[in-house]
C-alpha cells in the first residue's frame, strides 16, 4: 500500500491550534528536520489529521457512496458532459462500478491517508517526555480518528489491511486485507482506550472530538455488528452528557450553531482564503451560469447535479414534517441540463412544475450565502443527538424494550411537529425508527449504511431501481441488479496490483 508511506512531516501544511479550540488557519510549514520535536508539534499534526477527514467525510466520494448509492438520491443526467470522472459517479449511483472507479477509490485512498496521520502521531508521541493529561488527549483524539476511517473503510470494502502502526518502508507496506472481525475489533479497542483518555464534552464544543464523541461511535460500530446489549450502555451514557436538540430543526445547520449543543462530533470548515473551506453544496446545484439568487455570489456553477433528492424521497415525509422544508427545496427556471436559468426558490410541499418551466430538487440544508464562488463556511455533521436518542430507541426496541423506546424516538419527531408513535410491536417499531432514521438524517450520508445493517438494502434498491427506469429509460438494463456482492464496493485495482490483494467478489 505504497500511500501509506506518506509521511506527514514532509513539507506539509499543518493548520496550528491553540489549547481549546480547533483552529483552522495554517501557520507554518513542517519538514522532516523539526518536526515532532516538541508538543507543539503533535498538536499541529493532530489538527492536521482531522483535516484530513474532510477527504473521508466531507467528499464527493462519500456523498456518492453513502447517499446516492441508496434510495435518498440520484442525478441530473447531463448528455454535454461525458468526462470520465462523472460517468465513474454515475455508475457507483447505478450499481456499475468497478475497481478503477476514480469515486470509489478516492474514498480508500483518503481514509487510509487519515490512517497514517493517526498512525505517525501515536506512534511518536511516546518518544518525548510530555505531560500524561496532553499525551492523553492526543492520543486518545488520533484513535478515534483512526477508528472513525476504519469504520468507512470496513463498511465499504469489508476485509481491509489493518495498519495499527505507521509505516516506515516497503517491508511494513503491503499487508494483506484482514478479516471483518479483526478489523471491527482493532476499531473497539481503539475506542475503548479513546473512551478512558476523552474528557466529557463541554460547552460550548471545541470541534475535536470527545468522550461523547468516542462513546457514539463505538455504539454505531455495535450497532452495526448487532451488538445491542454492547450498545446501549454507551448510548445511556451520552444521554447524561449534556447534550440537547436545538429547538428547530432548521436551524441546526446554521453557520452560528456549528458544534452547538446537538453536535457530537462535525467536520471542521472555514470560509476565506486560508483553503479550508468547504465547497460540497455546489456539487447538489444544477450547473448554471448564475446561482446568485441561491448562494449571493456571482459565478457559474459548473460541476453541480448531483446528489438530487428524488420525488419519492419527498414522498416519503409526513404530512406538516418540519424536516422536508428545511431540507429540501425546489429551484424553477428555463434551459436544458447544463444551462439552466433560474427563476425562483419554492417549497416542495404539493409543488408541480408549472408549463414551460423545468424544475430542479435540491438539498438545502447546507445552503447559506456567502462572498466567495465555492468557498462556503459550512460544517458537514457526523453525529448528532438526534442520532443519538434514534439509536438508543433502536436498541431498546431490538432489546425488547419497545415501551422504553418510544420517549427517545418521540422527542425527535416532537421537534419536528409530528404526534407521537405508540406501536410496540417489535418488527413494526423497528420499521418506523429505520424510516425516522432516513428523514431526519437525510443527506448526511447515513442511508447506505442503514440499509446495509438492517439487512435491507437489496430489497430497497431493486425497488428503486424499478422506480428509477420507468422515469428515466436512458438508464442501462443491467442497472440496480443489486446481490449480495454489491453491498461492498470494490478494492482499488492499484491496490490489487501492487500489494497482490485478493478483490470482492463480483469484481
Amino acid at each position: 500500500m505504497k500511500k501509506l508511506l506518506y509521511i506527514i512531516a514532509s513539507g506539509l501544511l499543518l493548520p496550528s491550534c491553540s489549547k481549546d479550540f480547533l483552529e483552522l488557519t495554517p501557520e507554518s510549514s513542517i519538514t522532516d528536520g523539526n518536526f515532532f520535536k516538541e508538543q507543539s508539534h503533535f498538536d499541529q499534526a493532530l489538527v492536521g489529521a482531522y483535516a484530513s477527514l474532510r477527504g473521508v467525510k466531507g467528499s464527493r466520494a462519500a456523498y456518492v457512496m453513502g447517499e446516492m448509492r441508496s434510495d435518498n438520491t440520484f442525478y441530473e443526467f447531463n448528455p454535454t458532459d461525458r468526462g470520465v470522472q462523472y460517468i465513474n459517479m454515475e455508475l457507483a449511483d447505478g450499481f456499475l462500478d468497478d475497481a478503477a472507479s476514480n469515486v470509489t477509490n478516492e474514498m480508500y485512498n483518503n481514509a487510509y491517508a487519515s490512517i497514517a496521520r493517526a498512525n505517525s502521531i501515536i506512534d511518536n508521541i511516546t518518544t518525548l517526555e510530555l505531560k500524561p493529561e496532553f499525551v492523553n488527549k492526543v492520543v486518545g483524539e488520533a484513535k478515534f480518528i483512526r477508528a472513525l476511517c476504519y469504520f468507512d473503510l470496513v463498511r465499504f470494502y469489508g476485509p481491509v489491511p489493518l495498519y495499527i502502526n505507521k509505516v516506515s518502508g516497503v517491508s511494513d507496506a503491503y499487508l494483506q486485507r484482514s478479516p471483518v472481525e479483526d478489523v471491527y475489533t482493532a476499531i473497539e479497542n481503539d475506542l475503548k482506550d479513546a473512551i478512558s483518555k476523552l474528557e466529557n464534552p463541554s460547552f460550548p464544543q471545541t470541534g475535536r472530538a470527545s468522550k461523547g464523541s468516542a462513546k457514539m461511535l463505538l455504539a454505531d460500530v455495535y450497532m452495526t455488528q448487532k451488538k445491542f446489549d454492547l450498545a446501549y450502555p454507551e448510548l445511556n451514557d451520552i444521554m447524561a452528557m449534556g447534550y440537547d436538540l436545538l429547538d428547530d430543526y432548521g436551524s441546526v445547520y446554521d453557520l452560528g450553531n456549528k458544534n452547538s449543543v446537538e453536535s457530537i462530533f462535525e467536520i471542521q470548515y472555514q470560509q476565506g482564503n486560508q483553503g479550508q473551506q468547504s465547497s460540497f453544496v455546489y456539487a447538489f446545484l444544477p450547473i448554471t451560469d448564475d446561482a446568485s439568487m441561491l448562494t449571493g455570489t456571482v459565478g457559474r456553477v459548473s460541476a453541480g447535479g448531483w446528489n438530487v433528492p428524488t420525488q419519492e424521497m419527498i414522498n416519503t415525509y409526513e404530512p406538516q414534517d418540519k424536516r422536508l422544508e428545511a431540507s429540501i427545496s425546489i429551484i424553477e427556471g428555463t434551459g436544458p441540463v447544463g444551462q439552466m436559468v433560474i427563476e425562483s426558490v419554492h417549497s416542495p410541499v404539493g409543488y408541480t412544475t408549472p408549463p414551460g418551466k423545468r424544475s430542479y430538487r435540491f438539498i438545502n440544508k447546507y445552503l447559506h450565502q456567502h462572498s466567495l464562488i465555492n468557498n462556503t463556511d459550512d460544517n458537514f455533521p457526523v453525529y448528532r443527538f438526534s442520532e443519538a436518542l434514534l439509536a438508543i430507541a433502536e436498541t431498546l426496541n431490538e432489546l425488547n424494550r419497545g415501551a422504553e423506546a418510544l420517549p427517545f424516538l418521540n422527542k425527535v419527531r416532537h421537534r419536528a411537529g409530528l404526534p407521537d408513535v405508540t406501536e410496540t410491536n417489535k418488527e413494526i417499531l423497528r420499521e418506523v425508527i429505520l424510516h425516522e432514521r432516513r428523514i431526519e438524517l437525510a443527506f448526511e450520508n447515513k442511508r447506505w449504511h442503514d440499509l446495509v445493517r438492517t439487512g435491507k438494502a437489496i430489497e430497497v434498491m431493486n425497488q428503486n431501481g424499478v422506480y428509477l427506469k420507468a422515469l428515466y429509460p436512458n438508464l442501462p438494463e443491467n442497472s440496480y441488479t443489486v446481490n449480495q456482492d454489491r453491498l461492498l464496493f470494490p478494492i482499488p485495482l492499484r491496490e490489487i496490483q501492487i500489494g497482490n490483494l485478493e478483490q470482492n467478489n463480483g469484481y
